[in-house]
């Protein structure tokens, strides 16, 4: 009997809501909180987010245009894609930029603890745009996606610059890294 009137006001609430001029679809937890997260982004001069469907706020590029250090003068693309568990859960971010860097792999991936298991629900967008940023200022060859370019920055700084200059141009480094990438 309780399921049937529970049945019976679920059908009265929703032609009470057709009536009113359609239905509105309830924003998700997450929906809400990005735009609140967006909302706050206070981006540095360096970076800037673009939208490719302007309704679709889960979905967004964040463009890093480095200022200083090695990759002074790049443009690194990052998608991030926002779950429906979003903040308990954080966003899937990806480079989709080629890159040599210790801290992104071949396909995108980016080693940021506070994607992984830092990631706490108080942080925000911006603490990961921060976070990028600072990836690029002072990669961390002490938790490489890319060991390669993580022993060379430890071993020979010169020639990971070198490396760095030249896959920025479009170029490859070596028989390994962008050879794989160009294939």
């Amino acid at each position: 009997m309780i399921k049937l009137f529970s049945l019976k006001q679920q059908k009265k609430d929703e032609e009470g809501s057709t009536r009113g001029g359609g239905s509105q679809k309830k924003a998700s937890a997450a929906q809400l909180r990005i735009t609140k997260d967006l909302n706050e982004l206070n981006l540095p001069k360096t970076c800037n987010t673009e939208f490719p469907d302007p309704d679709d706020l889960l979905n967004f590029k964040l463009i890093i245009c480095p200022d200083e250090g090695f990759y002074r003068g790049g443009k690194f693309v990052f998608s991030f894609k926002v779950g429906p568990n979003y903040p308990h859960e954080p966003p899937k971010v990806k480079c989709e930029t080629a890159v040599y860097h210790p801290n992104i792999d071949l396909e995108g991936n980016v080693c940021l603890n506070i994607l992984r298991e830092d990631w706490k629900p108080v942080l925000t967008v911006n603490s990961i745009v921060y976070g990028l940023q600072y990836l690029f200022l002072e990669p961390n060859p002490e938790d490489p996606l890319n060991k390669e370019a993580a022993d060379e920055l430890q071993s020979n700084r010169r020639l990971f610059e070198q490396h760095v200059q030249r896959a920025m141009r479009g170029g490859y480094v070596g028989t390994s890294y962008f050879e794989r990438c160009l294939k």
